[in-house]
């Protein structure tokens, strides 16, 4: 087995490796901050130019996830795109791509802080998402229960004996799940940082992407 199967509100959803995260029961796959068009924004703001293909390999990871789940309902949690002009800014070959992901797919966007406003790429635009029990949206509310969000890029690190191992990872507990970032050359923060320290519970575990899901103690 390759994934991390947990519970959140009674659901059993499934950690996967790529950093996609599926919910059988609803045959719905979500994925957060695809940070599309990250380089050509950068290029555009005066900075250096990220490796190409960026768009490419992150769809080529959801199509793959979406092939292996056979994936219904698709939830992208906030920040598909990197700025207010990155949706315009997207190749054509990748708006092609997402169409034909979308195909026969409910496709749900949902808002996140660098997020345009409705874009021309199908599907619909949603402040957030309710499926109770589970409610997705872009930014964790500390309140809240049973709740599916991303934005903070969550990492962890493991010791090994090759070294010291790095990986985007999900935050789970009893109340919520955090989620790594899906889009490629997106950076990350720290699982031991104060910030994520107040959201999670104590025992909350990091379950590092890679090639197979990896549970750990986020405070190990």
């Amino acid at each position: 087995m390759t994934h991390h199967a947990f519970t959140l509100a009674g659901e059993t959803l499934h950690a996967l490796p790529s950093g996609a995260l599926y919910w059988p029961a609803q045959a719905l796959l979500c994925v957060s901050d695809l940070h599309f068009g990250k380089s050509e924004r950068r290029v555009r703001r005066g900075g250096m130019a990220l490796p190409p293909y960026e768009a490419q390999e992150t769809l080529t990871r959801m199509q793959a996830d979406l092939e292996g789940t056979r994936a219904t309902t698709v939830v992208c949690l906030g920040d598909s795109f990197d700025d207010l002009r990155a949706g315009d800014g997207l190749p054509d070959d990748a708006r092609l791509w997402i169409a034909r992901l979308q195909a026969g797919r409910r496709w749900i966007w949902a808002e996140g802080n660098h997020d345009p406003g409705p874009v021309d790429l199908g599907g619909t635009h949603l402040s957030e998402v309710r499926l109770p029990p589970l409610f997705f949206r872009h930014i964790a509310d500390p309140a809240a229960s049973g709740e599916i969000s991303g934005h903070y890029h969550p990492k962890t690190s493991l010791r090994t004996r090759a070294g010291t191992l790095s990986r985007p990872a999900f935050l789970i507990d009893t109340r919520r799940v955090i989620l790594p970032a899906y889009g490629t050359y997106t950076g990350g923060l720290r699982s031991t940082d104060r910030v994520l320290d107040r959201l999670m519970e104590p025992d909350a575990i990091a379950v590092l992407t890679g090639q197979r899901a990896l549970p750990v103690p986020m405070r190990h």
